[in-house]
């Protein structure tokens, strides 16, 4: 997953440098995959400092910097591996992650000019697709899970049935696992499924249920 601010263009460069001082993006990104987080497009030559700054839930910040002046790169409580700078901060300002589920959290890039400091900030969204199992209970009852799904997903029944109250059990790890029992007791219907709705993509499956 590549940042989105690639451009030849100068005279566009300058814009951006303009009006991208401060910027803060909201940015779903799913488990195990690559994630890139970019700096604000600024030209090389009037760099001073780089500095990332992370945020994860529950860990000391860390920071990432980088000294033009001096080809020094620093870290500060910076302990997992799986982030890590794109290239070396002379070639590439950027941040690659190995997306795991304890990078759920605010990342920022500060690039110091002699004109000021642009930001641009990253509030990061890990996504964690649901195990779904479906299967048939007593009494033409069907119970449909989606196991620890992050964020929770959501469960719907084709045809419509009886259905209990959607059950929730929230894990440590910030996983959700969804229930859904529903019954088909006295209904002509043979067959059922279940159709579980979620950011990471949806998935269904279906059950023949017994006949009552």
């Amino acid at each position: 997953m590549l940042c989105p601010w690639r451009t030849a263009n100068l005279g566009l460069l300058l814009i951006l440098a303009v009006f991208l001082v401060a910027v803060n993006i909201s940015w779903p990104v799913q488990m195990a995959r690559n994630a890139v987080l970019c700096c604000p497009p600024i030209a090389f030559r009037n760099l001073i400092v780089i500095t990332w700054e992370i945020i994860l839930r529950g860990q000391p910040s860390c920071t990432k910097s980088y000294r033009k002046e001096t080809n020094e790169t620093k870290e500060t409580n910076c302990t997992d591996e799986r982030i890590t700078w794109v290239s070396t901060p002379d070639q590439n300002s950027d941040l690659q992650i190995t997306v795991a589920i304890t990078h759920d959290g605010y990342y920022r890039c500060i690039m110091a000019t002699p004109d000021g400091n642009f930001h641009r900030g990253y509030h990061l969204q890990v996504l964690v697709t649901p195990e779904v199992t479906l299967f048939q209970s007593r009494n033409r009852t069907a119970i449909c899970k989606a196991v620890a799904g992050k964020p929770a997903a959501q469960i719907s029944w084709i045809p419509a049935g009886d259905c209990a109250s959607t059950e929730q059990e929230y894990w440590g790890n910030g996983t959700v696992t969804v229930k859904s029992t529903c019954h088909w007791e006295g209904h002509n219907v043979s067959t059922v499924t279940c159709h579980v709705s979620h950011l990471t993509g949806n998935k269904s499956l279906y059950v023949e249920l017994l006949p009552g």
